[in-house]
């Protein structure tokens, strides 16, 4: 029973990261770029992905602690250590974009649009922004992979 609970838990996690990252790139924002002007969408994108990667934070945590918890009924073989290590990278990678990345990018992002109010031209700043976007971006689909795999492992049994 308990095994059962800790698989349904690891699968879980697994729906919430991949669904996430699915609905926010192929739904949520395009729907906002194309309804919002400039300056609301940059309101939404700032209070939605610190929850965002708050989320892939929580699935990842879970994730990886069921992950351990079936090493520890089961042994750990390769079947729960790999799981257990994509887990990891996920939370480490949601951790990076939800702590000093975002942060990163909205600092420019404001830098950018004062120096731009004051009519000046700021073509390293935007390609430092944009750098960090296109960072965040790679990020994200490192992830969604390492979901998929998650998925593609997950019916393989020890």
């Amino acid at each position: 029973m308990t095994e059962r609970i800790l698989i349904f838990l690891n699968l879980l996690a697994v729906a919430v990261l991949v669904g996430k990252i699915v609905f926010l790139s192929f739904v949520t924002a395009p729907v906002l770029s194309r309804t919002l002007d400039a300056d609301s969408f940059a309101k939404v994108v700032r209070s939605l992905f610190p929850q965002y990667y708050g989320l892939g934070m929580v699935s990842a945590a879970i994730g990886w602690t069921t992950s351990i918890a079936l090493g520890l009924l089961n042994g750990f073989e390769p079947v729960v250590l790999i799981p257990a290590t994509l887990w990891l990278g996920v939370l480490g990678i949601e951790h990076y974009c939800r702590t000093p990345l975002i942060a990163q990018i909205n600092e420019l992002s404001d830098q950018l649009k004062a120096k731009q109010a004051r009519g000046l031209n700021t073509p390293l700043l935007q390609q430092q922004r944009d750098g960090l976007h296109r960072l965040s971006v790679q990020l994200n689909s490192v992830v969604l992979f390492m979901g998929l795999c998650l998925i593609g492992l997950s019916g393989i049994t020890p």
